[in-house]
């Protein structure tokens, strides 16, 4: 049986049966790398357009390179790739837990796109994180996700993670941040 071309399954958009197990086959994770950084900006711009916020990105290629990639980055990231073409990632860093006592992994972004939603990427980049908290000894693994985006919170349910409802997120930035900083 003739198998289709990975560019031919991007570019119809879908994956039948056979290809799935082909993608999932070919599918591995590596660590991201400067060059990656157009293709890390795509993914960002993507998902800030799922989440009906791309006029908030601001990032540049150069930001990509600087922020995750300079020699003080505290920020990392992981591509996933299917026959080497890159179709998935995600952005993470390391906080700490004074209550634990330990560092914890905390996950920035995930994002696969659409034709391989739900091949097994998603969960294998998750995976990887999971392994690299257990690696790195640290005492949790913790991501944000939006209210609305069922699809996720279905799938963080069923690998066993729990919500943590009791907490709210704040944030300070642009000029707030600026104004606090400099207040006197």
């Amino acid at each position: 049986m003739q198998t289709m071309h990975l560019n031919h399954i991007k570019s119809v958009g879908i994956l039948r049966p056979l290809q799935y197990i082909r993608a999932k086959n070919m599918m591995k994770i590596r660590p991201a790398k400067a060059t990656d950084a157009s293709v890390i900006l795509k993914f960002i711009r993507e998902l800030a357009e799922y989440e009906e916020a791309l006029h908030c990105v601001n990032a540049s290629e150069e930001d990509i390179v600087s922020s995750l990639f300079s020699e003080d980055s505290t920020a990392k990231a992981i591509i996933c790739e299917v026959d080497n073409c890159p179709v998935g990632y995600a952005v993470y860093f390391f906080n700490y837990s004074t209550w634990l006592g330990k560092n914890g992994l905390y996950l920035e972004d995930l994002y696969v796109t659409p034709p391989f939603r739900s091949s097994g990427a998603g969960k294998l980049l998750m995976k990887t994180l999971a392994n690299e908290a257990i690696e790195k000894g640290c005492g949790r693994f913790e991501w944000s996700v939006l209210h609305w985006n069922q699809p996720a919170i279905d799938c963080y349910y069923h690998i066993g993670a729990v919500e943590q409802s009791e907490w709210r997120i704040y944030r300070l930035t642009g000029e707030a941040l600026h104004n606090f900083a400099l207040e006197s």
